[in-house]
C-alpha cells in the first residue's frame, strides 16, 4: 500500500504541477511563463517526487513508465495493474483539484482545452494524427531510455531523479505544439474526461503511443544496454 500510495501522490502532483502551470500561468497576461515554464514545470514535478517517494515506489507516476519497466525486466508484472490504477486515481484527484480551482476565478466563464492532449484541430499548432503518433511513441521511447539508463546499477549514484526531470523538461520544450505533451496516459486522461467532447475521442493514441513506446524502448536495453 505504501507503493501505490507513492505512485497516487506522484501522479497527483506531476497533474497539478505540470498541468496546473499549463491551466493557470502559461498564458498569464504580461507575466505568463510559456511554453519553456510549462516545460520546466513538468520536469520538476517529476525531479522532486522522484526524490520524495521514487526509494519507496520507484518513482514511475506514469502507466507506459511502469510497462516500459516490465519490458526492461525491471518491474513484476502482477504489479502492473496496482500502480496504473494508483497512477490513474492521482491524476483525476488533481485535475479534479485543478477544475474546482478555475471554476471559482471571479471571471470564470469556461475550462477550455484544460491542458488536455489532442490532434489535428485539438493540436496546439495544428499537426495530424500520424505526427502526433510519432512524436509521443518517439518521445517516450526516449524517455525510457532515460529512465532505464540512469537507473541502471553501473549509472553515478543519485543522479538519476535529475536526468529523469531534465528529459522530461526537453520532451515538453519539442513536443507542447505539436501534441500539447502526453507521454503519460494518465496525465492525457485526467484532462480529457474534464475537457470532454473531441478530447475523449483521440484519448485512444495518448494510450497506444507512449505505451508502445514505452515498451520497445523496454526491450531495446533489455537486449542492448543491460548487459556488460
Amino acid at each position: 500500500m505504501k507503493k501505490l500510495f507513492a505512485e497516487f501522490f506522484g501522479t497527483f502532483w506531476l497533474v497539478f504541477g505540470g498541468c496546473g502551470s499549463a491551466v493557470f500561468a502559461a498564458g498569464y497576461p504580461d507575466l505568463g511563463i510559456g511554453f519553456v515554464g510549462v516545460a520546466l514545470a513538468f520536469g520538476l514535478t517529476v525531479l522532486t517526487m522522484a526524490y520524495a517517494v521514487g526509494h519507496i515506489s520507484g518513482g514511475h507516476f506514469n502507466p507506459a513508465v511502469s510497462l516500459g519497466l516490465w519490458a526492461g525486466g525491471k518491474f513484476e508484472a502482477k504489479n502492473l495493474i496496482g500502480y496504473i490504477l494508483a497512477q490513474l486515481v492521482g491524476a483525476i484527484v488533481a485535475a479534479g483539484a485543478l477544475y474546482l480551482i478555475l471554476t471559482n476565478k471571479s471571471d470564470f466563464v469556461s475550462i477550455g482545452g484544460f491542458a488536455a492532449n489532442g490532434y489535428g484541430s485539438l493540436s496546439p499548432d495544428g499537426y495530424s494524427m500520424t505526427a502526433a503518433l510519432i512524436a509521443e511513441f518517439l518521445l517516450t521511447a526516449f524517455f525510457l531510455l532515460i529512465i532505464l539508463g540512469s537507473t541502471n546499477d553501473r549509472a553515478p549514484k543519485g543522479f538519476a531523479p535529475i536526468a529523469i526531470g531534465l528529459g522530461l523538461t526537453l520532451i515538453h520544450l519539442i513536443s507542447i505544439p505539436i501534441t500539447n505533451t502526453s507521454v503519460n496516459p494518465a496525465r492525457s486522461t485526467s484532462q480529457a474526461l474534464f475537457a470532454g467532447g473531441e478530447f475523449t475521442s483521440q484519448l485512444w493514441l495518448f494510450w497506444v503511443a507512449p505505451i508502445a513506446g514505452a515498451i520497445v524502448a523496454g526491450f531495446i536495453h533489455k537486449a542492448l544496454f543491460d548487459k556488460e
